[in-house]
């Protein structure tokens, strides 16, 4: 029987991977959750014999859609507790071959369909004073590897948003946690990946190599998709939940050196920063 009490959770792009693996922890703990895919007869596993699930199509891009699908989730459940923003995927190329068009589709899904989720459920928590907005960002919105600069892009823009939106949220109870995974055994690096191919021989051993890599990788990821998602169970089980959850040991390694470089090369540059200023 499900506990009227337990946390209500929305979980975006639950149709594999981490979606996927997150909703079957919560819906194992007897938590009510909104589960929601493109095409929600994928979902068809997550809900069978359980009343405290509900499957919606939901197109993060479709600005009707998301009214739709929160409109539904506070009908049956009355609210939304913890948002889990984890619709999107990866789009790679080298930057001067980078399609404008795959481009534009990848910020619609990753970074302006987050944004519009986010718009619709935070009326909810607001008047409730209570609610835990996840967004699933990646070790990329830290660190712009080659060949990877327009998906970087997309989640350094979740990040700057997410900042902002822990200070407005704060003061109403509404937390904010970026989680950053690593590689994990998702379709991320598979199926999901979208590629242009590097035809410019001066980009094959920056881009190109390390878009052969991502997705020769694939299937072969060190991340546990189950793990990540009793982690972010956890944080949310805190009364001081992080604004930063860094997931898998080739993240934290990466994201801890890039922070600890880039604090050096402003720290060996503050006279020269400060010489900006007006003189006092």
């Amino acid at each position: 029987m499900t506990d009227i009490s337990s946390p209500v959770w929305f979980i975006t792009g639950c149709s594999t991977g981490f979606g996927h693996e997150l909703a079957k922890l919560t819906l194992e703990r007897g938590f009510p959750t909104i589960v929601t895919a493109r095409d929600k007869s994928r979902l068809a596993d997550l809900v069978e014999g359980r009343p405290h699930a509900l499957a919606l199509d939901l197109d993060v891009t479709d600005e009707s859609q998301i009214e739709a699908a929160v409109k539904a989730a506070e009908a049956k459940f009355g609210r939304i507790d913890v948002l889990v923003n984890n619709a999107g995927y990866g789009y790679q190329a080298a930057i001067e071959q980078g399609e404008d068009a795959e481009i534009r589709a990848m910020f619609d899904a990753n970074v302006f369909g987050l944004f519009a989720m986010t718009r619709a459920v935070l009326p909810g928590m607001r008047s409730r004073r209570k609610g835990h907005v996840i967004n699933i960002t990646s070790q990329a919105g830290f660190i712009g590897f080659p060949g990877s600069g327009y998906y970087a892009a997309s989640k350094h823009a979740v990040e700057g948003f997410s900042d902002a939106l822990a200070a407005e949220g704060a003061p109403v109870g509404i937390k904010v946690t970026c989680v950053a995974p690593g590689p994990f055994r998702t379709d991320w690096a598979g199926r999901s990946l979208r590629q242009t191919e590097v035809t410019i021989d001066e980009y094959k051993e920056t881009a190109g190599k390390r878009m052969s890599t991502t997705s020769g990788y694939s299937g072969q990821q060190p991340g546990d998709p189950v793990r990540a998602g009793r982690a972010m169970i956890e944080i949310t089980e805190s009364a001081n939940p992080p604004r930063h959850l860094v997931l898998g040991e080739l993240a934290y390694n990466g994201i801890t050196a890039k922070l600890a470089e880039r604090l050096a090369e402003i720290e060996g540059l503050k006279a020269l920063s400060l010489s900006a200023d007006f003189p006092k």
